[in-house]
C-alpha cells in the first residue's frame, strides 16, 4: 500500500510559517461534519490541516445560544464547552442532518428527541427549530446556525493564514438533493464564503487515493494500471458509498449511492434500548428533563467509544426522580439492538456494487472513513461484502475528506505543482437521477443516475390532450417511478404550442449539468416531424422552489389538474 502522501503541518510550525507557503486566493477544503468538521489547505507542497486556538484539527459541531452573548460554536473559545452545557438545551447540533430537510421529513422526527427543541406541524414546510436562551426557546433554523458555525471557521483560517478567505470547497453527503445543496450555499453566501465545489464526501476521498496511486506510480515507474476502490464513508448522519476506478491520477466514479444513517441512529437505539420510555421523557422539553437525558446521552456515548475496544462496559447514570441506570452494555446487545441499522449498510453496498457493475472479486482496495469505520461490526460487514481481510491503510479515516477537498480547492484555484501532485482529475457521477412528471404522476428520468458529470440529455414528449396549448415543465429529482415520491425541484410553463390533436406536437426537454454541478433544464415545441420551433425555448436554473416544496407539487394538481400534462412518446417496435 501507498504511504500517506499529506502531512499535517507539526506542533513546532507557527501560523506564520505555514501562511508564508501558502499562494493568496487559493480555496480551503471543509469537511462539515454532522457531529465533527476540518478545514485544510494546500500549502504549496502538501495539504496541511488548520488547527483552533486548542490545537485541535477536528473540531466539535454545534452553536450555543447563551444569555446575551454572540452566539458562539467555541471554534476559538480558549476554554471549550463541556458536554452538559452543549446538551442543556442551548446549543444546536446534528444541523447537518436538519439543513434543507421538511416536517414531514422522518429524518426531523428522529431529530425531535434531540435536547433543543425540533417541532412540526406536517405539512410540507422548515421545521420550528429553538434554543434555550434564559429559560426562553429562541427560535433559529439550520442554514443561520451552519452560518454562524462557518464564520467562526473562516475566522480560524484567516488568523492562521494572516489573508481574508473568499473561496472554499465543502464536502457533502451522497443523499442530499439539490435543495438541501442550494441551502448550503446559502449558508456559505451568509457567512461570507463563495463556494467553488460541493463535493460528496466519498469523491472528495476518491481524489486523495488518485493522488496516492499516482505517487506510487511514480515511485514505482509503473504503468498506471487501473485499480477500483470502494469507499465507505460513515459518520454520525450519513452512511455513502463510492465505487471509483483509478488510473494515472484519473478518478472515476462508477457509482454513488448513500442514506442518511450514521452513528446518531446507532446512539438513538442505545437510548431506547437503555430506557423504554425515552422518547416520551424526550417530548417534555422540561429542565428536569433536558438534563436528565443529557447525562443519559453522554453515558450512551461512551458506552458506545468503549465497545469498539472492549467487549463490554458498565452504564451507571442518575437520572433523578428516583430513576437509575445501572447495568452492563454488551458488544453482542450493541449489534443485536442495531441489527437493522447494519443490514440497510449492506443493501447499501451490495446495490452500488450491481450499480457499478462490479463484483467483489474486482476491487483492489476497500477504504473505511469516518468515524463510525472503528465499529468492528462495520468493518467486519463492510470487509466481509468486500472479501477482503483489511482496509486500505494509506489514509486517514477522519481526515481523509478534508484532505479531498482541499485538493480540490488548489486545483479549482488553478495552482500548478511542478512535482505534478495537483494533476489529478475526478469524474464525477450524479447521485440522483433528474427527469419531469408525465402521463399523470409518471416520472421519466431524462438524466439517470450515476451519470458522468458534466452531462447533457434530452427527450420527446407529446401533448396529452387535443387543442392542448400550454405544457407544464414540472422538474423532478430521485429514483421512484411517482413523481410525488421524488424532490421537486421547480417548473415552468412552455406556451404557443398550435392547436392540434393530441400527439400533434413534440416538445424537447433538455438538461445539462456541467462542471460546477449547476442544472439548467431548457425546453421548447416543435411541430411532428419538423425541426422548427414553434416559440423560442425556455431556459431555467433549478432548483426554483424555496420553502414550499414540500407541498408544492400537489398545489400545482390542484390548480392545473393534467390540463397542462406531457405524454411519452411512445418507442417504435
Amino acid at each position: 500500500m501507498a504511504d500517506q502522501t499529506y502531512t499535517v503541518a507539526s506542533d513546532g510550525e507557527s501560523a506564520e510559517d505555514i501562511s508564508k507557503l501558502i499562494p493568496t486566493e487559493i480555496a480551503i477544503g471543509m469537511d462539515i461534519g454532522t457531529s465533527k468538521c476540518s478545514v485544510a489547505i494546500w500549502n504549496g507542497s502538501r495539504v496541511e490541516l488548520l488547527r483552533n486556538t486548542r490545537n485541535q484539527k477536528l473540531i466539535r459541531s454545534y452553536v450555543l445560544f447563551k444569555d446575551e452573548m454572540l452566539p458562539s460554536g467555541g471554534v476559538s473559545t480558549e476554554v471549550p464547552h463541556g458536554d452538559p452545557e452543549i446538551l442543556s438545551g442551548s446549543a444546536v447540533f446534528n444541523m447537518k442532518r436538519l439543513i434543507g430537510r421538511i416536517d414531514t421529513d422522518p429524518v426531523v422526527h428522529a431529530c425531535k428527541t434531540l435536547p433543543f427543541m425540533v417541532q412540526t406541524l406536517g405539512i410540507g414546510v422548515r421545521p420550528f427549530i429553538a434554543a434555550l436562551v434564559n429559560n426562553v426557546w429562541r427560535s433559529t433554523t439550520p442554514e443561520e446556525v451552519l452560518a454562524i458555525f462557518l464564520v467562526e471557521l473562516k475566522a480560524m483560517a484567516e488568523l492562521q493564514l494572516k489573508r481574508p478567505i473568499q473561496n472554499a470547497v465543502l464536502t457533502v453527503p451522497v443523499s442530499f438533493n439539490r435543495f438541501q445543496l442550494a441551502r448550503i450555499e446559502r449558508a456559505c453566501a451568509m457567512a461570507g464564503i463563495n463556494v467553488f465545489r460541493l463535493m460528496p464526501e466519498p469523491t472528495a476521498v476518491a481524489l486523495l487515493y488518485a493522488q496516492q496511486q499516482q505517487q506510487s506510480m511514480h515511485e514505482n515507474m509503473g504503468s498506471g494500471i487501473e485499480k477500483v476502490a470502494l469507499i465507505f464513508s460513515m459518520g454520525a448522519g450519513y452512511c455513502d458509498i463510492a465505487i471509483t476506478a483509478t488510473a494515472g491520477g484519473v478518478s472515476q466514479i462508477k457509482a454513488l449511492l448513500g442514506i442518511p444513517l450514521g452513528g446518531e441512529d446507532l446512539l438513538q437505539n442505545i437510548l431506547r434500548y437503555l430506557l423504554p420510555d425515552f422518547e416520551r421523557i424526550c417530548s417534555n422539553h422540561s429542565l428536569k428533563n433536558i438534563k436528565s437525558m443529557a447525562l443519559l446521552r453522554i453515558a450512551a456515548q461512551n458506552a458506545i467509544h468503549k465497545l469498539s475496544s472492549q467487549n463490554s462496559v458498565e452504564i451507571n447514570v442518575d437520572l433523578g426522580d428516583g430513576r437509575k441506570i445501572s447495568r452492563s452494555l454488551t458488544r453482542a446487545e450493541f449489534e443485536e439492538v442495531n441489527d437493522e441499522v447494519f443490514i440497510e449498510c449492506e443493501k447499501l453496498i451490495s446495490q452500488c456494487l450491481l450499480d457499478a457493475k462490479v463484483t467483489a472479486e474486482d476491487l483492489n482496495d476497500v477504504i473505511l472513513v469516518g468515524g463510525c469505520s472503528s465499529i468492528p461490526k462495520i468493518r467486519s460487514l463492510v470487509l466481509g461484502l468486500c472479501k477482503k481481510g483489511d482496509s486500505y491503510k494509506g489514509i486517514d479515516s477522519l481526515e481523509a475528506a478534508v484532505h479531498g477537498a482541499a485538493l480540490e480547492g488548489a486545483i479549482a484555484s488553478g495552482i500548478n505543482n511542478s512535482s505534478g501532485s495537483l494533476d489529478l482529475l475526478t469524474i464525477q457521477a450524479t447521485p440522483l437521477s433528474l427527469g419531469i412528471r408525465v402521463d399523470g404522476d409518471g416520472f421519466a428520468p431524462i438524466i439517470h443516475r450515476n451519470t458522468a458529470v458534466p452531462s447533457r440529455k434530452e427527450m420527446l414528449f407529446t401533448t396529452a390532450h387535443d387543442n392542448q396549448t400550454e405544457a407544464l415543465i414540472v422538474v423532478y429529482e430521485g429514483e421512484s417511478k411517482k413523481a410525488g415520491e421524488n424532490n421537486i425541484l421547480g417548473y415552468f410553463k412552455i406556451t404557443g404550442i398550435p392547436s392540434a390533436p393530441k400527439g400533434s406536437a413534440e416538445i424537447c426537454v433538455c438538461m445539462d449539468i456541467d462542471a460546477s454541478n449547476v442544472l439548467r433544464v431548457y425546453a421548447g415545441a416543435f411541430l411532428l416531424g419538423t425541426q422548427e420551433a414553434v416559440s423560442p425555448f425556455v431556459e431555467v436554473r433549478m432548483p426554483t422552489i424555496d420553502d414550499g416544496h414540500g407541498w408544492c407539487g400537489q398545489a400545482l394538481v390542484k390548480m392545473y389538474g393534467s390540463t397542462m400534462d406531457l405524454a411519452t412518446i411512445p418507442k417504435k417496435v
